[in-house]
């Protein structure tokens, strides 16, 4: 380890913040992917599955307000290793005998995992911002993008994880396997993460929680609309469709879906590259990505619509829309960290995730509602109009011109 100690502070606390949040993030795919398609074979409708997961959503939204505000008066450190250790209890809750795993106490499980959920992921992006010079804003957008990159990819294998730990161990076992691997991480991260890294100067008071810069409501309102667009399709209704309509068991849905997401993240870390025309990107930039995303649900509802060669166009467009999506969302998380003021940042990052967190709460229920009564074209519909409302929300964000002479994407 003595390789770690020579590092310099910065990159070392860069390190334990990514590998803390790698982490949490692998054992967060896979449990949404258990609990899908256990529930899912113990005959639950789409929308009883989309319920389990509404607390999990609600808690993220009041966890990620009162979360930044926590983060600037305690530190990061504390947020983060908080939500560590609240995920493992969501997990232990789940070992119990399986007469007892009731709808009722799997949503307050999935609560408490979407509170600790939102803390790290709170905690992860916005220390991103103290660890990088303020000059150095090419810097800022690639760590930004291999961290929410490297954080998806794990997440897709988090879903094949949880596919795979169903069929060998069951589920007791598989989150048995979780929380012992969890726990492991928690200790290692008391250890090794800086004290009161993020704590503001002064103390923020409570309505501080609601941001007051026009970038950064203007930037959370269209992100809502963006993981709504995403999740009124893929939470539920995708999962559910692949194992119903092509009748894939739950390794091929589990790992299909890992490879998608893994494939989202790869994406996501080269938009720095992509992206770059000349300039850092702005608002110019996030309206021009979204209304390309907007067109391709619409094209595959119209392929599924008129059953044209209806597999190849879901799992090409599929595809497609993971593209597109992954250069939105890392736009969009660069562009939070680089609104945020550096004084108390996990106010500002918090507010924008608590929009995040109600896109997916949003996304989540009309997910389950619009697939058991008007199936997947319906939920591709809405996902292109809430795009397409990212895309106009888009409008207002300010214009970037300049560009640092360090940045080479």
């Amino acid at each position: 380890m003595r390789w770690l100690a020579e590092l310099a502070p910065d990159i070392r606390q860069y390190m334990i913040v990514t590998g803390n949040y790698w982490a949490f993030t692998l054992t967060d795919g896979a449990l949404r992917m258990l609990v899908v398609l256990h529930f899912h074979g113990l005959g639950y409708s789409p929308l009883a599955i989309a319920m389990l997961f509404i607390f999990y959503e609600i808690f993220g939204v009041i966890t990620n307000l009162v979360g930044g505000w926590l983060g600037a008066r305690l530190g990061l450190n504390k947020t983060m290793n908080v939500g560590l250790f609240l995920q493992i209890v969501a997990l232990v809750m789940l070992l119990v005998p399986a007469s007892f795993l009731t709808v009722a106490w799997v949503m307050a499980a999935q609560a408490l995992s979407g509170i600790a959920k939102d803390l790290n992921k709170m905690s992860a992006k916005s220390a991103i911002k103290l660890l990088v010079p303020s000059d150095a804003q090419g810097q800022l957008y690639r760590w930004v993008a291999i961290l929410t990159g490297s954080k998806n990819a794990l997440k897709g294998a988090g879903f094949f994880l949880g596919g795979a730990l169903l069929t060998w161990l069951g589920f007791a076992g598989a989150v048995l396997a979780m929380a012992t691997m969890l726990a492991a991480v928690w200790v290692l991260s008391l250890i090794g993460l800086g004290k009161d890294l993020g704590r503001a100067k002064s103390k923020p008071k409570f309505t501080d929680i609601f941001s007051k810069s026009r970038a950064i409501n203007y930037l959370s309102a269209a992100r809502m609309f963006l993981f709504g667009a995403r999740d009124v399709w893929f939470v539920v209704a995708l999962p559910v469709y692949l194992a119903s309509t092509f009748n894939w068991d739950h390794w091929w849905v589990g790992g299909f879906l890992a490879l998608w997401i893994i494939g989202y993240g790869f994406i996501q870390g080269l938009a720095p590259k992509i992206t770059n025309r000349g300039a850092l990107p702005g608002g110019q930039q996030a309206l021009a990505w979204a209304g390309m995303l907007s067109i391709v649900p619409a094209l595959i509802a119209l392929a599924l619509t008129y059953q044209w060669h209806p597999a190849a166009s879901l799992l090409f467009g599929l595809m497609v829309f993971g593209a597109f999506f992954a250069i939105n969302s890392s736009l969009h998380s660069y562009l939070i960290v680089s609104y945020a003021g550096e004084d108390g940042v996990s106010l500002d990052v918090g507010f924008y995730y608590m929009a995040n967190a109600m896109g997916r709460l949003i996304g989540t229920v009309l997910s389950g509602w619009l697939y058991q009564d008007y199936g997947l074209v319906a939920c591709l519909w809405v996902s292109a109009g809430f795009i397409a409302m990212a895309a106009f929300i888009s409008l207002g964000l300010p214009k970037r011109q300049a560009q640092p002479a360090e940045y080479s994407g």
